[in-house]
């Protein structure tokens, strides 16, 4: 099997798992109150990449995982990308329609259901991870702190606020990278070292290995996303096409140019896979998945 295909079968496997994973530990459509709960899973389910989770998956196959921990921090991780995107949708932030391919929650539903499934999915992620594992307390608590300071004012709220403090106004390269790196690169960091934490017998070496990977790779993930912004077009995306253009924001294509900025993101890929070396065969999805942030077409 080619590596393309090998990855596309894995992927696609897992991807499986995640939706699996989220519709057992999301609550029913019919329980009260229902429509908060049809609303956590008409934003949770049957979309999206799940880069956040196959990054847990991929970095879980480094070590001998606990395969309970791993699918509880999938499942985590992806309800916490999803909060941020149901509320980053909203009026008061980029006022968006149309995310996956279907309206926003806002939009489907109302602003005040969307506001409240966002803050839903946010607890409901860090109760799934604190449900017991075959993990030692102290680990499952590293775990349950390191999603919790990526979610965090110095992580992704974060870097959303200095993104709407920016709007129309010039930004360096320095600049840029500091926003991204928590508003985007904090979520895949921490999925990355939940998958790594999730085995016990992977040490301090390793995890600070594969956190250098992760915010190489996060970082790869948001100048792609500027570049797919210009290039790809609304049907091929799943949300609107130039919405960062249309809401003066900035953007690496605005700073660097379109192909400097696809180098870019190919040369920050490139040094992510060099760190993956040591690592061997064991890492090869780890590898894939950075491939795939510059291959992909939304």
């Amino acid at each position: 099997m080619s590596r393309a295909n090998d990855l596309k079968a894995w992927q696609q496997k897992a991807q499986a798992q995640t939706e699996s994973v989220l519709e057992k530990l999301m609550p029913s459509e019919h329980t009260v109150p229902s429509t908060l709960h049809q609303a956590m899973r008409y934003v949770t389910l049957g979309g999206g990449k799940r880069l956040r989770p196959l990054l847990v998956l991929a970095a879980s196959e480094l070590g001998e995982a606990d395969q309970t921990a791993v699918e509880y921090a999938m499942a985590a991780v992806e309800m916490i990308h999803v909060y941020s995107l149901v509320h980053d949708d909203m009026p008061a932030m980029d006022n968006d329609s149309l995310r996956r391919g279907k309206p926003t929650c806002h939009i489907q539903y109302n602003e005040a259901t969307a506001l409240l499934a966002g803050d839903a999915l946010q607890t409901l992620a860090f109760d799934i991870l604190s449900r017991p594992t075959g993990l030692p307390p102290s680990r499952q608590l590293n775990m349950i702190a390191a999603l919790a300071r990526a979610a965090g004012s110095l992580g992704m709220a974060g870097g959303q606020a200095i993104d709407l403090a920016n709007v129309g106004k010039p930004m360096n390269q320095a600049g840029l990278e500091q926003m991204h790196s928590l508003k985007t690169g904090a979520l895949i960091r921490a999925a990355v070292s939940l998958g790594a934490q999730a085995c016990p017998d992977l040490g301090d070496d390793d995890l600070q290995r594969l956190d250098g990977y992760a915010r190489k790779l996060g970082l790869a993930f948001q100048v792609m996303d500027d570049v797919l912004d210009c290039e790809a077009d609304t049907a091929t995306l799943g949300k609107t096409a130039g919405k960062d253009t249309d809401n003066n924001k900035p953007t690496y294509v605005k700073l660097m140019g379109l192909e400097p900025s696809r180098r870019y993101a190919e040369d920050l890929v490139a040094q992510a896979a060099d760190l993956l070396a040591p690592l061997g065969e064991k890492a090869r999805h780890l590898q894939a998945l950075a491939e795939f942030v510059t291959a992909r077409k939304h």
